[in-house]
């Protein structure tokens, strides 16, 4: 410890002086032992709630060395993203580039055709094994690589998180809790099972791997394509990207089919038609106006699918017509705009080109804002399921709605004007 000087101490009376050395020392002293007393009381409430996971653990095979080895010396990392803390109505977005930063900025050209360069130049080198991954399970290699693009930039991101620490953090004080309770439980099976630690690196939600895998996708998807006797997602390609493969197929990827097909909206249709409950046959859209942009011709074997709207950026960016395999790449991570920019980077990597319609700057809006309208539109009796303080799709369709029933402009933007507008004019029953 470094003793502060005093400016102008007086010389004189040497016991004064050691009395007052002796009395600062230990006022320094109580200050570091002193901590405030919800402090104390957040420790004991992780120590007490890792005391309660520890039945958890054992049952599912996880030996007490391994749980206490997992648990020593870890602390809750509070600066991640989706905590909610008592009094909070809204857990924190701080850090999801998904949901924080505007759809302008996320699907960034420059970035996606770096992507696609790369991706082309990986689809030469593996397309041996990508072919066979293709064959077993009916995802197309394009789809693969785009994924392995957008998660961690083909293994040029570093992963800077211990995920047992960010599981831990996000089980006992995520808005999530109760998945992330399982997913930490699944990556403690992983410790048991001899995964090292120091692989174990992951993202602010604990995915880990070149392809992000949580760790409850282990038992079920993580394969051993390589043929070396080990399902290694971290550092093998034809491991990883065969992982991958087979987590798409089990959640529904249907063989053959693109993710979806950038579209002009017509007159008298609107994004208020956007989202899931409103999907029905391609056919139906195009009797209904809607036309690939370009002039470009449907392939006849899509007619009869089922689509959706899908407008992530409202009024502010392109269309799109989105199939099932749009789906299940939301199911791989829950976002409509990773889906675009993994269904845009796959095409671009295919050798197609870029958006037609372009994305209009719109402002990035604070998760307080969005929260607050879709607390008010709920409370009128819209379909707003959670309140989140993210924009999805059916927040940006009930805000259609809104605009529609006042006949304000429709651009389904949940922004700080139509905030204003909802304190004018709240929002009436439908």
């Amino acid at each position: 410890m470094t003793q502060t000087s005093i400016p102008n101490q007086p010389k004189t009376c040497p016991s004064c002086s050691f009395f007052a050395r002796l009395l600062l020392f230990a006022c320094i002293g109580l200050g570091l032992m002193s901590v405030p007393s919800h402090v104390n009381a957040q420790r004991a409430s992780f120590k007490a709630w890792q005391a309660a996971l520890w039945p958890e653990a054992e049952a599912l095979g996880v030996s007490k060395t391994t749980f206490d080895r997992a648990f020593r010396g870890l602390k809750p990392n509070y600066k991640l993203p989706d905590l909610k803390r008592p009094g909070q109505k809204v857990a924190s977005s701080r850090g999801q580039a998904e949901f924080t930063r505007p759809p302008s900025a996320y699907i960034n050209r420059a970035y996606i055709m770096r992507l696609a360069q790369t991706g082309r130049r990986l689809e030469k080198k593996h397309r041996t094994t990508l072919a066979a991954i293709e064959k077993q399970y009916g995802v197309d290699r394009y789809s693969l690589l785009a994924i392995w693009g957008r998660e961690t930039a083909f293994g040029q991101h570093k992963l800077r998180h211990d995920a047992i620490r960010v599981l831990a953090t996000l089980a006992y004080a995520g808005r999530r809790d109760e998945l992330f309770r399982k997913e930490l439980l699944a990556a403690l099976q992983l410790l048991e099972q001899g995964i090292p630690r120091k692989k174990m690196r992951s993202s602010w939600a604990g995915a880990m791997g070149l392809t992000q895998f949580m760790p409850s996708e282990f038992a079920n998807f993580a394969k051993d394509f390589d043929g070396d006797g080990e399902a290694d997602v971290f550092s093998s390609v034809p491991d990883a990207l065969a992982s991958a493969a087979a987590q798409l197929s089990g959640k529904g990827w249907v063989r053959g089919q693109t993710w979806g097909y950038e579209v002009v909206v017509p007159a008298g249709a609107d994004c208020a038609f956007e989202g899931p409950v409103q999907e029905r046959a391609i056919a139906d859209w195009i009797k209904l106006g809607f036309k690939r942009v370009g002039g470009r011709r449907w392939p006849q074997h899509m007619i009869d699918k089922n689509a959706y709207l899908m407008m992530p950026g409202g009024a502010y960016g392109p269309a799109f017509l989105v199939t099932e395999n749009f789906k299940v790449i939301r199911r791989y991570n829950m976002s409509d705009l990773y889906a675009v920019f993994v269904g845009h980077l796959a095409d671009r990597i295919a050798g197609g080109g870029d958006f037609v319609t372009p994305w209009t700057s719109n402002a990035k809006q604070r998760s307080k804002v969005i929260a607050a309208i879709q607390d008010k539109l709920k409370n009128a009796g819209y379909a707003v399921s959670v309140v989140d303080g993210k924009i999805g799709s059916n927040t940006r369709h009930v805000v259609g709605l809104y605009q529609r029933q006042h006949n304000h402009k429709v651009d389904c933007w949940p922004s700080e004007k139509v905030l204003k507008q909802m304190k004018l004019r709240p929002p009436r029953p439908l």
